[in-house]
């Protein structure tokens, strides 16, 4: 029985997705070895309460006093990935016990480079998950100064990778630039996609064939999701508002810091058949179950690296999919080796126009054709139980040769 420690920049019960992977790595990691889960207080996403602290019998959750910035300012962002990774070293150094694996699923750049640097100095192996690239997805949010700062993160971030025992990516895309970029050995990085709770879609879909259906005439578009300022939900609207499809509705489901604007927007345009919705905790696929198509925009470069988390869930509800994004992505190639929907260019009003109008001449029988190759491409890429395993073989492999 080994000693494991979970580092988790994000932990339930926040409700994103790199808090609940973390969740079930430490169920499963805990069935077999001695957890110990490290993380903030929960504040995300921005805005969402949280009344209910996380408790678990089977492992330890110590909740660390570190400072937190939900909203996306750039010096907030880096001050809480210092603040972190402070307290995070802070508890290492002061551990008692004798941690034989870290696993870091924590903000880039500068957390993860002090606790690669603190495990390397105190001799414990440590497995590094990547859910996005820095400093590249920082630069391109920035109007101006890109290449200099570029050149100052970019050791930080080779630091990490370079002087982690194994490196988790979540798409081939993903392990080739970091490979390419930072000279990482492609023996030392595997990849493991992000999963979703298929168990929660499966049963909603065995509780849907005892039900009757409620299909009503017409198509509903949704897209589902965080309303910040990379999602391009305003985008969707005005396309969608344009297309002017008989007997149609929109769906924005959730919420995030652009939701306010989205809503003054379609009240300026008079659109009467948008409506928002907000997502309680579990009722994704039941919410989801609403759409007849599901949309998932990507902004320009914003896909080629990894494979947001959307496109398993709406895979799992077995609805078609209009992709919005690099056509050269893990996401398209996904969405188009599936035969589950189209793929078009990121940002292209037009596409989006015309994707939306032949969507809406599909047939109820290839809507339901579409949706359930999705389904079966999620089971096999997808799934909890595939993608976990991976990852635990990983840390037991780490544990094993150090």
């Amino acid at each position: 029985m080994s000693n494991i420690l979970i580092i988790s920049a994000v932990f339930p019960p926040e409700p994103v997705v790199s808090a609940l992977l973390s969740r079930d790595l430490a169920n499963e990691l805990s069935k077999k070895n001695n957890v110990t889960v490290i993380c903030p207080s929960p504040t995300r996403p921005a805005g969402f309460s949280f009344e209910k602290r996380m408790y678990s019998e089977h492992y330890n959750i110590i909740q660390l006093n570190s400072y937190t910035c939900p909203s996306s300012k750039i010096f907030g962002r880096f001050r809480e990935s210092y603040s972190f990774g402070s307290c995070c070293v802070k508890f290492i150094k002061e551990s008692t016990g004798n941690i034989q694996c870290i696993y870091i699923n924590s903000w880039p750049l500068l957390s993860q480079f002090m606790i690669v640097n603190i495990a390397k100095r105190k001799n414990i192996p440590c497995v590094l998950h990547i859910q996005d690239i820095y400093p590249e997805s920082l630069i391109n949010k920035m109007p101006f100064g890109k290449s200099i700062l570029f050149k100052i993160l970019l050791p930080i971030d080779k630091y990490s990778l370079l002087n982690s025992n194994s490196i988790i990516a979540i798409s081939e895309n993903m392990k080739k630039t970091l490979i390419n970029t930072r000279n990482v050995n492609s023996t030392k990085i595997e990849v493991v996609t992000n999963w979703q709770d298929d168990e929660a879609f499966l049963s909603f879909h065995k509780f849907k064939i005892q039900s009757e259906s409620n299909s009503s005439k017409g198509i509903t578009f949704m897209y589902l999701g965080n309303n910040g300022p990379l999602a391009g939900v305003n985008f969707i609207i005005r396309s969608f508002f344009k297309a002017e499809i008989v007997h149609s509705k929109l769906i924005i489901a959730g919420s995030g810091t652009r939701t306010n604007s989205c809503i003054a927007l379609v009240k300026s345009i008079k659109a009467n058949n948008i409506e928002f919705v907000e997502v309680p905790q579990g009722m994704v696929p039941s919410i989801q179950d609403l759409a007849d198509v599901l949309l998932l925009p990507v902004k320009k470069n914003g896909a080629m690296s990894s494979i947001p988390s959307k496109l398993p869930a709406y895979m799992f509800s077995a609805k078609p999919i209009i992709g919005c994004l690099d056509l050269e992505s893990d996401t398209a190639k996904a969405i188009n080796d599936s035969g589950c929907g189209i793929v078009i260019e990121p940002e292209n009003e037009i596409e989006l126009i015309n994707a939306m109008k032949s969507a809406a001449l599909w047939s109820e029988k290839t809507r339901e054709e579409k949706g359930n190759s999705g389904l079966e491409f999620a089971k096999k890429s997808f799934s909890k139980e595939i993608n976990i395993k991976k990852i635990i073989s990983i840390i037991e492999n780490v544990i094993k040769w150090n």
